[in-house]
């Protein structure tokens, strides 16, 4: 581990967050041990058969809504269990700050600027989506003898044109859009929007079941061949429904049914008249129960030994998410925007208890699950992330590399323990990440020349992007 992730993690920690895994920020050292080492690759590791691959995102999940990641109040054991199997990653952040971008940086390894449908921060219509030429993780896994399978949220898109299985996964069960209610399935477009491939599927149940059971049963099949499965929650977004909500779910369909407009659509889903700390705690711990079941039906498939399991966030919290002592929320680029939780458990190449603070964000998932299947990305498309396998399995250590970022007129680039950060204001930031995760103390005046160091960085890699559209 380079001095500055070091330092950096002792930022991190001085601002609130937790050292070990498996209690909750107030846990004794006994509830937590074993504690977390600094992670190293297993020495000797053989190479194995390829993995199968269980990458499962919640939706707008908080850096710090995990008991593992420092939340007081919000009680997630099945996760913590996958941290302590495996590496927890302290600085993970997402492709973009919002659902839709970031997903296409982790279908296509790329910046969300590379495409068209990537410019929508998020996907709003049905003109948008995901070019079903453009190679993806699914199809490159595909091309190398994979099974594939999305089940839960896509948000690249809608049909007729848009849909995961135009663009490599074999199987889909789920919905197009970027929310829904969680028991009428009536989404941000007004309709019905739960598929089984390209056809409706009805159920009326809470989501997270429905979702859950699918995927337990596709773990659980026999499978002939490696698989890779995109497990996509829509929890805990908005709107702020648990399992027992049913009422309040219908009060909202009908506010969807009656609407005479989009916004209407749009305003009943924000369901900015409802939520509470408690309700959000509620749904972040239906996920982790959800999670393990999936996970309790993967051991019980004797698959749980090489399979490797990603979970992570699509970007960050907002409104009633926990992120401290980060700033900032979904849609903007301080760290509680992107920053977000990531998991990694591969029982039969990678040892468990350990912890990472080496930065990474979404398309380098994207280079590693590639590199681990022993598929070659597409030259035409070239990745703009950087693959962890060489530091995950043999401790090489990663190249010092630029993580970019751009949402409209805010901009970031993290370099090593520096970020460089442009407001809403055209106002330039300089943060030290490492003494001051919190982002307050702008050091910009003091640092001119690092500062158009990084903006000069920024600026080349945004010169090879798409522009957006005129407003």
């Amino acid at each position: 581990m380079s001095e500055i992730s070091r330092r950096a993690f002792g930022g991190l920690v001085g601002g609130g967050a937790v050292t070990a895994v498996g209690g909750t920020a107030t846990a004794t050292a006994a509830e937590a041990a074993p504690a977390e080492r600094p992670f190293k690759a297993r020495a000797g590791a053989a190479s194995g058969r390829r993995p199968n691959i269980l990458v499962i995102l919640g939706d707008d999940l908080g850096w710090a809504d995990l008991s593992s990641y420092g939340a007081p109040h919000i009680r997630t054991p099945h996760l913590d269990r996958l941290a302590r199997q495996g590496v927890r990653f302290t600085d993970a952040y997402s492709g973009s700050a919002t659902c839709s971008p970031t997903r296409f940086s982790l279908y296509t390894g790329r910046y969300p600027g590379r495409t068209k449908g990537g410019l929508a921060e998020p996907v709003a219509d049905r003109s948008q989506g995901l070019d079903p030429n453009h190679p993806t993780l699914a199809s490159l896994l595909k091309k190398a003898g994979y099974s594939t399978a999305l089940i839960g949220k896509w948000h690249c898109g809608w049909l007729p044109d848009y849909s995961p299985t135009k663009s490599g996964w074999d199987e889909f069960f789920g919905n197009f859009g970027g929310v829904l209610e969680y028991f009428s399935k009536l989404g941000q477009l007004g309709d019905y929007d739960l598929y089984e491939g390209d056809a409706e599927y009805k159920d009326l149940r809470y989501y997270t079941t429905v979702l859950t059971e699918r995927a337990v049963e596709y773990v659980g099949r026999d499978h002939d061949q490696p698989w890779l499965l995109n497990l996509n929650f829509t929890t805990p977004h908005w709107p702020w429904l648990a399992e027992d909500d049913a009422e309040t779910g219908a009060e909202i369909a009908a506010r969807i049914r009656a609407a005479k407009s989009r916004a209407e659509v749009s305003n009943a889903l924000n369901h900015y008249d409802g939520g509470s700390v408690a309700k959000y705690t509620q749904m972040v711990e239906s996920l982790d129960a959800a999670v393990g079941e999936v996970l309790a039906a993967l051991r019980r498939s004797g698959q749980e030994e090489n399979t490797l399991v990603l979970f992570a966030s699509d970007n960050g919290g907002e409104r009633w998410s926990y992120t401290w002592p980060l700033s900032g929320q979904k849609s903007g680029l301080l760290e509680g925007g992107i920053r977000v939780p990531a998991i990694l458990r591969w029982p039969a190449r990678v040892d468990g208890h350990q912890v990472s603070h080496e930065p990474n964000f979404s398309p380098d998932w994207t280079a590693t699950l590639l590199e681990l299947g022993g598929a070659r990305p597409d030259a035409a498309y070239p990745l703009d992330g950087t693959s962890l396998a060489g530091y995950l399995l043999r401790g090489e250590e990663l190249p010092e590399r630029d993580l970019f970022w751009r949402v409209r007129a805010n901009r970031a680039l993290r370099r090593g323990g520096w970020k460089y950060y442009r407001d809403a204001n055209g106002k330039d930031h300089l943060y030290d990440l490492a003494a001051d995760s919190r982002e307050q103390a702008d050091l910009a005046p003091d640092r001119p020349e690092l500062l158009a160091e990084l903006k000069d960085a920024w600026e080349r890699i945004e010169g090879g992007l798409l522009p957006y559209p005129a407003p």
